[in-house]
């Protein structure tokens, strides 16, 4: 009798599901991927929801009361959970609205019907339930969630990089944002991404977090000293991508 496979699911909260279409995007390495696991509920792909799930990956931000009972049973149902992107682990993009009261964002957002919806300042995943792993970045790499999704089916802590962007940016020879005059998060921000948003001509946003053990104090030397940017500049940066840690740079 053959073995069972590994139960995946993938589910959404608020986010612009880019994390998962990254996954349904791998293509002939998704086939490779479904020879050793089962996907048991992942809506951008396939209809139906059958818990219990060994990995739940879960995208978006906690943004509604009911958000939290869904994340919850969620949880319950899962042995491993792991959040996907910049929404889930960070808050992302999504706590730009914790920054204004909640009468602003719901004007802006849902007009003059903003009294049928739901809405609160946004959470990531983990301020909600346990996490048991973190894919960050917007979107995520296709390879580090392969990499990461091997770890655990193989019952391995996933690694994830713990040194800042600034890294990766020497290795591929990048010249400094800083030299051109321009802010940058990849002083502060975790690796993981090759560097890719410098890469390609533009800067680093801080889309997979701070790094472990960031130096918020040389981050600040370095933006206002040496780069000439003012306090508000760098906050309005920080609050990109990085709202919720409210860190005070």
């Amino acid at each position: 009798m053959a073995k069972a496979k590994p139960r995946v699911a993938f589910f959404d909260f608020a986010g612009c599901e880019g994390d998962q279409l990254q996954i349904a995007n791998l293509e002939e390495t998704l086939l490779d991927l479904l020879e050793h696991i089962e996907v048991v509920a992942f809506r951008e792909v396939k209809t139906g929801d059958e818990p219990p799930y060994d990995i739940a990956f879960i995208e978006g931000s906690i943004t509604r009361p009911q958000d939290e009972a869904r994340v919850k049973e969620i949880r319950k149902q899962s042995t491993f959970l792991v959040a996907l992107g910049a929404c889930a682990t960070i808050g992302g993009i999504n706590c730009l609205k914790n920054f204004h009261s909640e009468a602003i964002y719901r004007t802006q957002v849902y007009g003059d019907r903003a009294r049928w919806y739901d809405t609160y300042p946004a959470r990531p995943v983990g301020a909600v339930v346990k996490v048991d792993a973190e894919l960050h970045g917007c979107p995520i790499d296709r390879s580090e969630f392969l990499r990461v999704t091997k770890e655990l089916l193989l019952g391995k802590r996933p690694w994830i990089p713990d040194y800042p962007v600034c890294v990766e940016c020497k290795e591929v020879g990048n010249i400094c944002r800083y030299d051109l005059g321009r802010p940058c998060l990849g002083i502060v921000s975790r690796a993981g991404c090759k560097a890719c948003c410098v890469t390609e001509g533009a800067t680093c946003w801080g889309c997979r977090g701070l790094a472990p053990h960031a130096n918020l104090d040389a981050a600040r030397y370095v933006m206002e000293d040496i780069g000439g940017f003012s306090r508000e500049e760098a906050q309005d940066l920080m609050r990109l991508y990085l709202g919720w840690t409210q860190a005070p740079l």
